[in-house]
């Protein structure tokens, strides 16, 4: 199998049959999630990942680097967490979950990769963990909540100037009684009023009503 860098840092990718995968570099050899894996390259699977998603539908801009800070708001049990990991050798990810039992999965990775930190909290109550937590280059949000800009909005005083922001919107968790392209509108008009919406890509067939946007702190 031939594995190559793609434009997005930190990401590989392999072609066959005209199917394409991707690949991170595993930090130290480890295999989370029971994965493929071809030697020290880890599948980083777009049905389980909206980042990955996000990156098979070619997303002009990839903030994220060796050195990045990042405060990912819903990491759940760490699937995306644990590929960024790969990416951020020299950085952190503070990774921040409110559900007990996700966080107990999240904590076992993170014991396993120093630039992962576990933090068992409500992203809607910035100052219950603002002493753990550093100011960051990214803030990496993927939380089904009606009320996820708003989360996002309070977290941004973690945010360095300058920053990105990476955010996966579900719409059915928004609202299901309206389609899915006017709900990813409004939220676009939400979030102008304090962001710079750099990249916005829908995420079917990957994950059905979803969109993936990139954006900057203006």
């Amino acid at each position: 199998m031939k594995i190559e860098e793609t434009k997005y840092f930190g990401i590989y990718e392999s072609w066959q049959d005209k199917r394409r995968t991707l690949f991170t570099k595993s930090l130290d050899g480890k295999n989370f999630f029971n994965e493929y894996q071809f030697d020290d390259f880890i599948d980083f699977n777009p049905k389980r990942s909206k980042l990955a998603a996000a990156v098979i539908k070619r997303i002009s801009i990839f903030p994220i680097k060796n050195n990045s800070k990042i405060l990912y708001l819903g990491a759940a049990h760490g699937y995306t967490a644990s590929h960024i990991s790969d990416i951020v050798t020299k950085g952190v990810i503070f990774c921040l979950d409110f559900a007990p039992r996700v966080v107990r999965d999240l904590y076992f990775i993170c014991e396993e990769r120093e630039n992962m930190i576990p933090i068992l909290a409500d992203a809607n109550d910035p100052d219950s963990y603002k002493d753990r937590i550093e100011k960051v280059d990214i803030i990496y949000q993927d939380i089904a909540q009606k009320n996820q800009i708003e989360i996002l909005f309070k977290n941004l005083q973690f945010l360095n100037n300058n920053g990105y922001i990476l955010l996966a919107i579900k719409a059915r968790s928004i609202d299901v009684t309206k389609r899915s392209a006017e709900i990813f509108n409004e939220t676009e008009k939400q979030l102008k009023e304090k962001l710079k919406i750099i990249d916005k890509k829908e995420l079917d067939p990957f994950e059905k009503d979803h969109c993936f946007l990139v954006c900057q702190k203006k």
